[in-house]
């Protein structure tokens, strides 16, 4: 015989908890969906039972057997039936069993129906606030106290009948308090968690939604600049194809470069975006440098061959960290591509880049354009798809800096773009 894997055997066999709580759980489910018929089969099984003994085991326990069976059966169902009411008002199906079960200690007959009381003092301990139990002991205490008081030393003593019926509510209350702090605890449970889940869809939301935004952005100053630079030498090989062959030569020689130097961007960008199960690579994608200042004389190297004459002023010297110097490139490259694209024939630009102490930058860049649109509101789109000055301001503001742009003061023509990153804070 060959031997069975504890595995197996861990899949086979179910333990007894898991199943019971199953069988719980499929219960509440049905107790959910159709309250009604759970309260009629349950209140109809406690009805059988008292019928059942009002059939003549009630003269077992009876003070005075010779009740007439007409009596007890009415009293047997006065105090069943009220149970259909015990989830809903628990208080006011107690109230209803009282007369009846006054009446069973008075007549002698001390029905064991009379216990189902108890079930109510429960549920009112149960779905009731605590205070409702006080006016609940006294219920169920007060056909005691008739039958102590009217067969005396036959029903025992006061101490020992008193006492029993306390300890039963006692135990009933118990029950109840445990089974609704026990509900309470898991309702908080169930609440922190759905809020926890509610929370974490959101950060995702915003995580996804900043992640969509910076790779807009990158997107932006990667094909926007490269193609307003390819879009000028285009324009100028086309006018110098005619009368200078070799000057549109260099500009095609120029385009292809840039372009070369886009395509390049792009797919390093899209290679760390795309995930390594739909590459099919195991290794990862190919990283390259985020440009720095170091990269600033070749971006306005393109610029000048795209045709626009930029002049450049540095003062101080400063290492700046890497975010801080991607944050003065593009808002650098995105000015210029405006102004490629807007300030018109004959344009210049000026770039002052000046380093100031413990980390601080203000950069200023220039044209003497005709273009750009008019100050107000609409100057926050500089460029055609209306994410260029947007871009600029979101990278700013990661570092708490300033960015402004408009047209420069009159009487002087063109457009300005004023950036100032603060000064790094301590760690």
């Amino acid at each position: 015989m060959e031997p069975v894997h504890p595995a197996a055997r861990e899949r086979t066999a179910e333990p007894l908890t898991e199943y019971v709580q199953r069988v719980n759980r499929r219960v509440r489910a049905f107790d959910r969906r159709r309250p009604l018929v759970w309260d009629l089969l349950l209140t109809g099984f406690w009805v059988l039972a008292a019928l059942i003994d009002a059939s003549g085991g009630w003269r077992n326990v009876a003070h005075d057997p010779d009740v007439p069976t007409g009596l007890v059966v009415t009293l047997s169902l006065a105090l069943s039936v009220p149970l259909l009411w015990r989830r809903g008002h628990p208080g006011l199906a107690l109230l209803l069993t009282l007369p009846a079960a006054l009446v069973s200690a008075w007549s002698g007959a001390a029905l064991q129906a009379a216990l189902l009381q108890l079930l109510l003092v429960h549920h009112i301990a149960l779905r009731r606030p605590l205070r409702h139990l006080s006016w609940a002991v006294a219920v169920v205490l007060a056909p005691t106290c008739v039958t102590v008081a009217r067969y005396g030393d036959s029903a025992g003593s006061w101490t020992q009948q008193v006492g029993s019926q306390l300890s039963a509510i006692g135990v009933a209350a118990l029950i109840g308090i445990t089974v609704r702090t026990r509900r309470d605890y898991t309702e908080a449970l169930e609440d922190r968690a759905r809020r926890l889940e509610t929370e974490r869809d959101q950060q995702i939301r915003l995580a996804a939604a900043a992640e969509r935004a910076r790779i807009a952005r990158e997107m932006h100053d990667i094909i926007g600049h490269n193609l307003s630079v390819i879009t000028s030498l285009a324009d100028g090989g086309r006018y110098a194809a005619a009368k200078s062959p070799d000057r549109a030569a260099q500009a095609l020689d120029a385009i292809g470069t840039t372009s070369r130097q886009a395509l390049g961007e792009l797919r390093r960008l899209l290679d760390i975006l795309r995930d390594e199960e739909q590459t099919g690579r195991p290794e990862p994608a190919e990283l390259s440098p985020q440009p720095a200042l170091t990269d600033l004389d070749r971006l306005l190297d393109g610029v000048r061959k795209a045709g626009l004459p930029v002049r450049t002023t540095v003062r101080g010297r400063a290492t700046l960290p890497e975010g801080r110097q991607l944050t003065v490139y593009r808002v650098v490259q995105e000015a210029l591509t405006n102004t490629l694209k807007h300030a018109g024939p004959d344009a210049t630009a000026h770039v002052d880049l000046s380093y100031e102490a413990a980390g601080a930058v203000t950069l200023t860049v220039s044209d003497t354009g005709t273009g750009g649109p008019a100050p107000g509101p609409s100057a926050l789109s500089a460029s055609s798809d209306g994410r260029g000055l947007p871009g600029m301001r979101e990278r700013t503001a990661l570092y708490g800096g300033t960015l402004e742009a408009g047209p420069r003061p009159h009487p002087e023509r063109g457009w300005r773009v004023h950036l100032h990153l603060p000064e790094e804070s301590p760690q």
